[in-house]
């Protein structure tokens, strides 16, 4: 079954904890991203987890495997359901930050939080990956991360909707993938370029949909997330 993770893209704890309370049963779990992390730190997280939603924790790490492992341990204690690396981080890295969630929680006494990995940006196309040097297309990319980051051990990865097909082809039934780019028929795509309605993604095999702007910049956000999951309710 497909749920909808809500980012909580705002410095400000009174809209993020207003937003999550409000979306409580509604939507599968919160997003904390860069936004909110670098306003409110630890202390914001902790004040949406002690409300009861599953986070996604989407700081997308990337640097040298000690410095990511340091990082993953300092978060786990947090008790994220996931939290997020840049599989462009290679092998290394990745398996020092699935080791240090590992001996973090275990430690701890709590759930391991799933360790995925970000494959290719949703704002990006062709021409960005160009740009930047990759002469593969997306989906190409796409895959390559993905296959990386399975056989690194990891849960999963972020990836378009219009990957999804190729990653499970690559990596199997069991592999999550976490899906941005969301948008419902007739909303703003903005920044967005790799982009595919709920319904859609759902059925092409999504486990988490990441939706943000199209909720929270909504006139009810309750509404609003309601008719996204009776979109996807006869999949």
């Amino acid at each position: 079954m497909t749920d909808i993770y809500c980012p909580l893209d705002t410095p400000s704890l009174e809209t993020a904890t207003k937003w999550a309370a409000d979306l409580a049963g509604h939507v599968g779990g919160m997003k904390i991203g860069l936004e909110f992390f670098n306003a409110q730190g630890p202390q914001g997280v902790k004040a949406v987890t002690d409300m009861g939603m599953p986070l996604f924790l989407d700081l997308k790490f990337f640097d040298i495997p000690n410095t990511v492992a340091g990082a993953v341990r300092s978060v786990t204690p947090l008790a994220p359901y996931m939290l997020n690396v840049h599989a462009s981080g290679g092998p290394a890295m990745m398996k020092a930050a699935l080791e240090a969630a590992e001996q973090t929680s275990a430690s701890l006494g709590i759930e391991r939080p799933k360790v995925i990995a970000v494959t290719v940006l949703t704002s990006f196309d062709e021409s960005d990956l160009e740009s930047v040097g990759v002469s593969a297309s997306p989906r190409d990319q796409v895959v390559r991360l993905a296959s990386l980051a399975r056989d690194c051990g990891l849960d999963g990865v972020v990836c378009s909707a219009h990957e999804i097909a190729a990653i499970r082809d690559a990596c199997g039934p069991d592999f999550k993938l976490v899906v941005p780019g969301i948008r419902p028929a007739g909303a703003d795509v903005a920044d967005q370029k790799r982009v595919m309605a709920p319904p859609e993604a759902a059925k092409a095999g999504a486990n988490h949909l990441v939706i943000g702007r199209p909720i929270t910049q909504a006139a009810d956000p309750v509404a609003a997330a309601r008719a996204i999951n009776a979109s996807m309710a006869d999949l």
